[in-house]
């Protein structure tokens, strides 16, 4: 049993050896009601972004107050409170959490974690030239990077204010930390982009990295586009890089949402794609969310949550009351999201403030 102690005495805990962790640390202790175990939990680490993406946010955004947002160590508690519950995996991603001061300090302290597998990170990528090495010292084994278009104009429209060539050169401070995957992301608009989607795969293969095609996901109202009218399958994209690079599938799994291909023709690179609507995922789904002002999200298409930021701050340093509010929440984890492509969104927060 934990007793009472602030969250500034993690590291202290931690000087239990492997074992003894291995020991108190549940095997399945997060499973909801219809046997789902959650071994995986993505936690954003601030809801600011230095782009505007157009499928993501508004271009103009009032973001959360800092006092509303988890401060650094109460992030580092919830982690510990998941991974002592059988958490293997987590996810730091934003907004972008590149912009979050300080953040290094917590990332190490997340990758020092006895018990936690992998630390995985997802960025836009426009800070990676400064911190993609110190990402790779820290313990991230893993990281994902947004790139929707290789035009530069276009990125700019898709972006509202990112630099492609900026990207670009993050793009290459990773591959020179020497991360153990890297992976693209790519949103594809119907009319907007998808006459890159070829482009995109020639650039992962001569980079020798993975990508995935992501069906835009309708969360928060958006007037810039029409989601039902941009709205482009899986099955429509893969059919596009077919007709030049024949696929076969793959049964990689990096634990996510990815179903990945391989190319007939051999080479290193995967290319994945996540389809919330054309191939519904939820009967797998092993994740939940913990957004960056404390809520812990259990569905990315629900808003059945617990308020995770109240709960540390009246109990701080409880670690018993936290796990078992975490344990009660599998509960609440609905059986499925029920994506609709209107303009009126089901789910009115922007994914910005979700977590990815």
């Amino acid at each position: 049993m934990h007793t009472k102690t602030p969250p500034t005495s993690i590291p202290s805990q931690r000087a239990a050896s492997k074992n003894e962790t291995a020991m108190k640390k549940p095997m399945s202790a997060l499973v909801d009601r219809f046997q789902r175990e959650v071994n995986y939990v993505r936690i954003s680490l601030t809801d600011r972004c230095d782009f505007r993406c157009v499928y993501c946010m508004s271009e103009e955004m009032t973001f959360l107050p800092r006092e509303q947002i988890l401060s650094l160590e109460e992030i580092e508690w919830i982690a510990q409170a998941f991974v002592e519950l059988g958490v293997s995996k987590i996810r730091l991603t934003g907004g972008e959490p590149l912009v979050r001061k300080n953040m290094i300090s917590l990332v190490d302290k997340l990758g020092k974690l006895d018990g936690l597998d992998e630390l995985v990170l997802t960025t836009n990528g426009s800070q990676l030239t400064k911190f993609a090495v110190p990402l790779r010292e820290a313990g991230v084994k893993r990281i994902n990077i947004s790139l929707d278009s290789l035009n530069v104009e276009r990125f700019r429209q898709l972006t509202r204010t990112g630099s492609l060539d900026k990207v670009l050169l993050g793009i290459e401070s990773a591959i020179q930390a020497g991360f153990e995957k890297i992976k693209l992301n790519a949103v594809i608009l119907k009319g907007r982009n998808d006459d890159e989607i070829i482009d995109l795969v020639e650039f992962v293969i001569a980079k020798g990295i993975d990508i995935s095609f992501i069906e835009e996901m309708p969360l928060g109202y958006i007037d810039e586009h029409s989601r039902e009218e941009s709205y482009m399958s899986s099955e429509a994209i893969i059919k596009v890089i077919e007709a030049r690079y024949p696929l076969m599938s793959s049964s990689d799994t990096t634990s996510g949402p990815s179903r990945y291909y391989r190319l007939q023709s051999g080479g290193k690179t995967r290319i994945g794609f996540i389809s919330p609507h054309s191939h519904n995922f939820c009967s797998t789904c092993n994740r939940v969310r913990v957004t960056a002002e404390g809520r812990l999200l259990l569905c990315l298409g629900n808003e059945h949550s617990v308020d995770l930021r109240a709960l540390v701050r009246a109990h701080p340093g409880d670690m018993d009351k936290l796990k078992d509010a975490i344990i009660k929440s599998m509960d609440l984890k609905p059986e499925k999201h029920y994506f609709d492509l209107s303009d009126e969104p089901q789910i009115v927060r922007f994914m910005n403030t979700t977590g990815g």
